[in-house]
């Protein structure tokens, strides 16, 4: 295991349990298996397996990874809740599966919104707090590593920062490493974050993390604001799954991270394993990935437009915010009735034709492309077409393979 544990910063993934709540997404066990190993070789430092004790999927899942998961990056992590209110923590059983899944790390989750304690867990917010001190202080009299998710904190904190703030007081005291304020309704935006995050650091001094869900569409933008704010841990999942609008995608994050504000989260050259990993994990879970996806999807370099063409064929980077080898992704040209020129030329250089010396001859195509489209034919998915079109045209014959 290379991980130190006080590493300065933590990348955290929570596909396996928050990403599986995803509607329509089930996993194996195997299937847990196989994404962790994906996720390790992106080089994420946390994974987190899943609830033992509440789900018998997840307790054989860290079963088997004991035996099963030779992990070179990351570490797993076991979720699990707090002991229940009047049962000590030593005597829940919930925590003993906890105690006994082998995670090295244990992320708790626990109420910090008031009105949550009193209609959800029916207690009272003593109680809660003593509910929150006593189970990580028995996780670590285990010799568990323990995190602590503050579930519904930003609500919360609203709601009475005085509470949210004792929460994560009492969380640290006890010995939680970090405390990762969740935004779990996702209706959080970036300023608002910031501000929220600032005024927890300064306040508390605790190590702070983020949980970030997607319901505004703000999920990557609240966990970047909440960084720069002075959270040292981030959570978030493979290709953005979760629940309702999903939660912040992890690989967006770093990506943001490393290539945007120059702090590198991952081991070098993880980055560029990025693109194959999404596409992988997507082929386990069987949810296709998002063509639209940013520095992952298929059409996230990808250029229609003559006037992009145009200038790509100058400079890749006038049309392209970085090199897509940096996430392992490649530039793509689309050939259409928009395409012009340049379009037709450097899609034919990628599909081994070189058209550079033959002006008359790129210009009859692009003019056979136009008017093939305007009655119906599409070229845009279908470069074996363009490719026999291309051969037609430069060899005089169209090529016969049957």
């Amino acid at each position: 295991m290379t991980t130190s544990t006080y590493e300065p910063f933590h990348v955290y993934d929570t596909t396996l349990r928050d990403g599986a709540q995803q509607e329509g997404l089930n996993l194996s066990v195997a299937d847990k298996l196989a994404i962790a190993r994906q996720l390790d070789g992106l080089g994420v430092g946390y994974i987190e397996g899943g609830w033992p004790g509440a789900n018998p999927k997840d307790t054989e899942f860290f079963a088997r990874a004991r035996t099963e998961l030779d992990l070179r990056h990351a570490r797993l992590a076991a979720f699990g809740a707090t002991r229940r209110a009047g049962v000590k923590a030593a005597d829940d059983p919930l925590v003993g599966a906890l105690r006994d899944s082998g995670a090295g790390v244990v992320t708790l989750v626990a109420k910090s919104h008031d009105r949550h304690v009193r209609l959800a867990l029916r207690t009272t917010l003593e109680e809660n707090l003593a509910m929150v001190r006593e189970t990580v202080a028995h996780l670590r009299a285990e010799g568990q590593r323990v995190f602590l998710d503050a579930e519904h904190f930003f609500d919360g904190y609203r709601a009475n920062r005085a509470y949210a703030l004792e929460v994560v007081r009492v969380a640290a005291e006890a010995g939680a490493e970090v405390v990762a304020l969740c935004d779990t309704n996702g209706g959080m935006l970036p300023d608002r974050v910031a501000d929220v995050v600032h005024d927890v650091v300064g306040a508390t001094g605790a190590r702070v993390g983020i949980h970030c869900h997607n319901d505004t569409g703000c999920a990557v933008a609240n966990t970047l604001a909440a960084v720069a704010a002075g959270a040292s841990h981030v959570q978030g999942t493979v290709n953005g799954y979760g629940e309702r609008t999903g939660n912040a995608d992890l690989i967006s994050v770093v990506a943001n991270l490393e290539l945007k504000l120059d702090q590198p989260v991952l081991p070098a050259g993880r980055l560029r394993e990025a693109t194959r990993i999404a596409h992988a994990v997507a082929e386990v879970t069987n949810v296709p990935p998002a063509a639209r996806q940013p520095y992952v999807g298929v059409s996230a370099f990808a250029h229609k437009a003559g006037l992009h063409a145009s200038a790509i064929k100058v400079d890749p980077n006038l049309y392209q915010h970085m090199d897509p080898a940096g996430v392992g992704n490649d530039m793509r040209l689309l050939v259409s009735d928009m395409a012009g020129r340049a379009s037709i030329e450097l899609k034919g250089r990628q599909l081994g034709f070189d058209l550079s010396g033959d002006r008359e001859l790129v210009s009859r195509l692009t003019e056979k492309v136009k008017r093939l489209e305007s009655t119906g034919y599409t070229f845009e998915a279908a470069d074996a077409s363009f490719e026999l079109l291309l051969a037609e045209a430069v060899e005089g014959v169209r090529p016969s393979y049957f």
